[in-house]
């Protein structure tokens, strides 16, 4: 087993735990929900608290996942070369690290209104739960798709200290592109999950099927995506943006087949990366031409 690491180094390893990049997922989208929530911009103030508030709670669920999944990862070849299983970063300092993180987002919403710090144990709870659900359900693709999707409310309400159900349509198409992707992800280990007494859609129904879920998790995301645009007046550049993602939604799918998973990485973050950055690139260009 590796030698723990600190310094430099740790923070590097933080990083790699918490899949920093993989934050372009939500970020975009929790800013659409802000630049629709405060019908335009909000002030600096209120935008790096989003940010913060953003990155400290997916932090904390991705440290929480590892933490909670050590032992499983520890097993399987894929992830046993993480942090955790391999030794570099010892339970001591993924724990500090979590408990910093949950207390820098309860922080970022007490300082944004009264509303927002008081759903943030909800919020917090929901993309923690993530972690758990696949020891007892199948569904839990949705669950992430769920943990990402609460971003686009948060923010509308970091923004304006009230909800509106506007914003639900756009969390109901963030929570399928979600599960649509991470069924593809959830491709690598339905062997593994099988044998270990894990639940997945792939694992219980097959590839095939998963990847037929996939498809029309997608359909319905886009679907989601263009009402989400109508009831809140968005111009044609957003509807643009939106035609890109489902262009890039069947590419993605297209890329992936149940006996050749070579390009499971590509459909998984490449192309998912541009959906969520083209979407919202589309909807500021739709607010700054008016």
């Amino acid at each position: 087993m590796a030698t723990a690491v600190r310094g430099v180094q740790a923070f590097r390893v933080y990083l790699e735990m918490i899949k920093f990049e993989h934050s372009i997922f939500a970020l975009p989208f929790a800013l659409l929900g802000m630049l629709w929530g405060a019908q335009g911009w909000p002030g600096w103030r209120i935008f790096w608290l989003i940010v913060v508030a953003m990155v400290s709670c997916r932090s904390a669920a991705m440290a929480f996942n590892r933490i909670a999944d050590r032992n499983i990862d520890a097993k399987n070849p894929r992830t046993v070369i993480r942090a955790l299983p391999a030794g570099i970063l010892s339970l001591r300092d993924a724990n500090l690290f979590f408990f910093g993180s949950c207390a820098i987002f309860f922080l970022a919403a007490y300082a944004l209104n009264p509303l927002a710090f008081a759903l943030s144990p909800v919020a917090l709870g929901v993309t923690l739960l993530y972690s758990l659900t696949k020891r007892f359900t199948s569904l839990c693709h949705f669950v992430l798709g769920l943990s990402l999707a609460i971003a686009p409310a948060a923010a509308w309400i970091a923004s304006t200290g009230t909800f509106d159900p506007k914003v639900l349509p756009l969390v109901g198409g963030v929570m399928f592109w979600t599960a649509g992707f991470d069924l593809i992800y959830s491709l690598q280990d339905d062997d593994f999950d099988r044998e270990n007494g894990l639940n997945s859609i792939p694992s219980r129904f097959g590839r095939t099927f998963a990847l037929q879920l996939s498809r029309i998790s997608h359909i319905v995301a886009i679907s989601l995506f263009a009402f989400a645009g109508m009831l809140n007046q968005a111009g044609l550049f957003y509807y643009v943006g939106v035609g890109l993602a489902a262009a890039l939604l069947t590419y993605e799918q297209s890329l992936v087949k149940p006996n050749d998973l070579s390009k499971v990485n590509l459909a998984f973050f490449t192309l998912n990366g541009f959906v969520s950055m083209g979407v919202f690139g589309f909807a500021l260009l739709d607010f700054l031409s008016r």
